[in-house]
C-alpha cells in the first residue's frame, strides 16, 4: 500500500456519482508514521458526486483495531466507525484550512484522499479505551481506594474516640 494508491483523478470522470473503496490494514498506519495501535482491519468508502464546479465527497469508515484497555491494560478489539462530508472547490491556490472545504488550484486533475481517510480513522478511535473487563477494573480501583482511606487513620484520633466512648 502506497500513498499514491489513494489518488483520485477526477478530470476524466463523468458528471455524477462515483464510489471508491479501500481495504485498510496496519500498512496504512505506516504510511503516516502512526504506530500507537495495531491490528487495523477495516474498509473506507469514498462517495464523490462530481458536478461542473464542485466535488461533494462523503467518507465512511468501519473497522477494528487492537488496543490496550485504559483500565486493565489488556489488549482487546475495539470497533471503529466514523463518517464525514466535505466539498472540493477550485480557486487560485491550495487551501485546506477549513475541514469541510478543500480548495484546489485551477488546473488540478486529481487529489489524494489518503490524509482524509487517515484523519477519519484516527478520529474514530475513542479517547477512552475500555475493554470488556474494564468494569471489573474500575470496581477494584474503587474498593482499593476505600480500603486505603479506612486504614489510614491517625492513632491519636482513635485514642480520643475511645475516651468519648467511655
Amino acid at each position: 500500500m502506497k500513498k499514491r494508491d489513494f489518488d483520485i483523478a477526477f478530470r476524466g470522470l463523468a458528471l455524477g456519482q462515483h464510489e471508491f473503496q479501500y481495504d485498510l490494514d496496519d500498512t496504512f498506519f505506516t504510511l503516516f508514521e502512526y504506530s500507537d495501535y495495531r491490528g487495523l482491519r477495516g474498509t473506507a468508502e469514498l462517495m464523490m458526486l462530481k458536478s461542473e464546479t464542485v466535488l461533494d465527497v462523503e467518507l465512511r469508515f468501519t473497522g477494528t483495531i487492537e488496543a490496550p484497555c485504559d483500565i486493565t491494560n489488556e489488549l482487546y478489539t475495539q470497533t471503529l466507525e466514523n463518517s464525514f462530508a466535505m466539498q472540493i472547490k477550485f480557486g487560485d491556490e491550495y487551501n485546506d484550512e477549513n475541514e469541510e472545504l478543500l480548495i484546489l488550484p485551477h488546473g488540478n486533475y486529481q487529489f489524494n484522499a489518503g490524509q482524509m481517510i487517515y484523519e477519519l480513522v484516527v478520529l474514530s478511535i475513542p479517547s477512552k479505551l475500555l475493554g470488556p473487563n474494564a468494569g471489573n477494573g474500575i470496581e477494584d480501583l474503587i474498593e482499593e481506594e476505600e480500603d486505603e482511606t479506612e486504614e489510614k487513620t491517625d492513632p491519636r484520633w482513635d485514642q480520643l474516640k475511645n475516651l468519648l466512648n467511655k
